[in-house]
Formats: structure tokens, C-alpha cells, sequence
């Protein structure tokens, strides 16, 4: 079967969707190519290898424009043109990024659609985005032949908000690679401390892109709790504790950091920037705790990845959080700052309780792998030729 693969994010973006592109196409050209493979991408910079290795007969496909203007043509236009102008004829063609360009008749469509945050949580994206968000990808599920979801939680949200039938949505896991292990090269973790000048004491760390989604200012007003700053709780823990938070300015993160200075935090809230992904399994390793409390996830990969390296988790216990750490780790409500404070006081304080997470962490991350994840979704592409 000729299938195309739309990998523009895993060019473009460095976290996130492009990650998530990028480790699951990986894994599926690791099991051999019983079919053959176009990843189009569209980009004014040319790219050599987006992904590597591709396996034999495999293609690479260049739209040497902004991928900004291909939406535009596709989603805002609506210009029904094919796709396959651009990879060659196709029998399926796969979307990991939540739209659908339009394809020649005939030939079949799969499209992953990661979460419905901007109807979720409407706040944390701008009206524009929203509005446009709502429109391209409803179609887009509506056009799609089949849709992937990454988690129960988001297939829910299909079904209830798009009215997508169940049995027309796979649940596909994200994995976590090989590379995500403790750290306990002494050497290793000072260099990444150093790196991003964490200093020496205990870190509550947090990864993930600026933006008013993953819920930092409720993250930044339990650290002001914990390091005494509204009332004396945590007074004790005063002096040997840094959040870190890890992760690129996305949109609409003035009051993110408005917020360390209203508390006085500076100093005390450490923003790294984007972390380079060779760095990230030292600097999970690190953590004493790490926090991912945000409102609204399709899957949560950094909790995941955190597990990987034995950091004791808390964690949000809304939408998708709950499935992938399960009992591994720490779960409150993300809306209740006094709760985020209790947890991380409470594993602060409890190092039998950190080691308890830590164990059980490590068990349940090792059941998430990107083979599974990559032959489940050749199961899925064989189904599909099938039909």
C-alpha cells in the first residue's frame, strides 16, 4: 500500500505534536516496510532527513512553503487541492496534527487528533485560533475515514462534543523511548544543573510549553505556599527547594510570570527556556518531585517520560493525566491551589513516600513503548487496506 505521512510538525516543532511525530514514525520504519512510505512536509527550509532512518523505497516529499500558508489554502480557503500533487498517487494518506487535507478520491484518510483543549478550556487559546481550530478540525474529523485519539479521555470528548461515533476511533498510546532512564551519573546531573543554572537544592520541576493550559500560575501559587510566602505552611522547607519550570514561550504567558514577581519569587522560580531533548533525562532525574498539574491534556508525554527517569509524580486528575499515571503518583484537583500545595509538601517531606512513586513509576512506564504504539498503528493501516 502507497501510504503518505503528513511529518510537517515533526520539522517544525521541536516539542509536542513534533515529538510525538517523530518517535512514531521512527518506531513504525524500526519494524521493516511491508508498505511504501511518502512523508510530505511543508516548509520554506529544506530538511534532509526530518525523520532517520527511512527504510528502503521510502520518499521524502518538500511543499516549499510556510506550513502557515498551506493552512490557509486547505483549512481557511478551503481550495480542494489534493495532497497527492505533491507526494504522488496514494492509497492512505495519515494526518498526525489534527487536520485533513483534502485527497484525490479514492484513497483513504487517518487522522490523529491529540486533544479538544480549545473547547475544553476556550481561555487558553486566543479567539482567532479557537474559532479556527473549531472549524478546520470538526471537518476534518467529519471528512477523516478514521481518527486516532490519544487517550480514552479525548475519544470521549470526540464522541461527546463532535458526536463522532465510537467505533470509528482507535485509542493509540504514546510510548516513551529507551533514553528516558534514571540518571545517576553525579557528573551527568551537575552538568544539566549547571546548564540551566538550577543550583544545588531540591527542584520541583515542571515541563512544558508557556502557555495558560498547563496551569503555572496555580502551579506558581502552591510554590509560593510551600516556600512560605502566604502564611507560614512549608515555612520549613524555606531555603533548600527551586520550581523549575522547562519549556519555550508558547502564548498568552504574561500572567505566568507576572506572578512570580507578585509573589517575590524571584529567584526562587527558575524559567529554563526550551531544554534540548538530550537534556531532559538528566534534568527529570534531578527533580525531587515532579508537577504536572495542568487543566486539560490529550496524553501528558513529560509525565510519562518523568516515570521513565524515577521522578515521584503529582499530577493533574483531570481529563487524560489519570490513565497514564494510574496509581504511580500523587493526583489533585488542578483548580485547588491548597490541594497542589498539600502534595507537594507532603512528598517534600516523605522520602519513603518519593521512593514508593518511584518504584511504581518506573513499573508503569515501562508498559508504554513506541513499538507498541507503532505496531498497533500498522495493525491499523493493514485494517484500513483491508476494507
Amino acid at each position: 500500500m502507497r501510504i503518505g505521512i503528513d511529518v510537517t510538525s515533526a520539522v517544525t516543532q521541536s516539542a509536542g505534536i513534533g515529538r510525538y511525530t517523530r518517535e512514531l514514525v521512527r518506531a513504525l520504519f524500526a519494524l521493516g516496510a511491508p508498505h511504501r512510505y511518502t512523508l510530505f512536509y511543508a516548509t520554506e527550509k529544506k530538511v534532509e532527513q526530518p525523520i532517520a532512518p527511512l527504510p528502503p523505497g521510502a520518499r521524502l516529499r518538500r511543499l516549499p512553503i510556510h506550513d502557515k500558508w498551506l493552512a490557509r489554502v486547505w483549512h481557511r480557503f478551503r481550495l480542494p487541492i489534493p495532497v497527492e500533487l505533491a507526494t504522488g498517487r496514494l492509497d492512505l494518506f495519515h494526518s498526525p496534527d489534527f487536520t485533513l487535507p483534502p485527497v484525490l478520491p479514492g484513497a483513504r484518510t487517518l487522522l490523529t487528533v491529540h486533544d479538544l483543549s480549545f473547547i475544553r478550556d476556550p481561555d487558553s487559546a486566543v479567539p482567532s485560533l479557537r474559532k479556527f481550530l473549531d472549524r478546520a478540525v470538526r471537518r476534518s474529523v467529519a471528512r477523516a475515514g478514521r481518527v486516532l485519539a490519544d487517550s480514552q479521555a479525548t475519544k470521549d470528548d470526540l464522541v461527546e462534543l463532535f458526536g463522532v461515533p465510537a467505533g470509528k476511533i482507535d485509542v493509540l498510546l504514546s510510548g516513551v523511548d529507551a533514553r528516558f532512564r534514571p540518571i545517576r551519573d553525579p557528573s551527568a546531573l551537575a552538568a544539566v544543573r549547571a546548564k540551566y543554572h538550577l543550583g544545588n537544592g531540591r527542584l520541583i520541576l515542571s515541563v512544558g510549553t508557556i502557555q495558560p493550559r498547563k496551569n503555572y500560575v496555580r502551579l506558581i501559587q502552591a510554590f509560593g505556599r510551600v516556600a512560605g510566602r502566604w502564611g507560614q505552611i512549608g515555612s520549613d522547607l524555606l531555603g533548600d527547594v527551586n520550581l523549575v519550570i522547562a519549556g519555550g514561550k508558547g502564548w498568552m504567558f504574561d500572567d505566568i510570570f507576572a506572578e512570580v514577581t507578585r509573589l517575590g519569587l524571584e529567584g526562587r522560580v527558575k524559567f529554563t527556556g526550551f531544554v534540548d531533548e538530550s537534556d531532559l533525562p538528566a534534568l527529570y532525574s534531578a527533580a525531587t518531585v515532579f508537577a504536572y498539574v495542568s487543566l486539560y491534556e490529550g496524553f501528558g508525554l513529560p509525565v510519562l517520560e518523568a516515570m521513565a527517569c524515577g521522578a515521584p509524580i503529582i499530577g493533574s486528575s483531570a481529563s487524560s493525566i489519570p490513565e497514564v499515571v494510574g496509581d504511580a503518583g500523587l493526583l489533585v484537583d488542578p483548580t485547588d491551589v491548597d490541594a497542589i500545595a498539600a502534595g507537594l509538601i507532603g512528598l517534600l517531606r516523605d522520602p519513603s513516600a518519593r521512593d514508593a512513586y518511584m518504584r511504581d513509576g518506573l513499573r508503569r512506564a515501562s508498559k508504554f513503548t513506541w513499538d507498541a504504539a507503532a505496531r498497533q498503528l500498522l495493525s491499523i493501516y493493514g485494517e484500513m487496506a483491508a476494507r
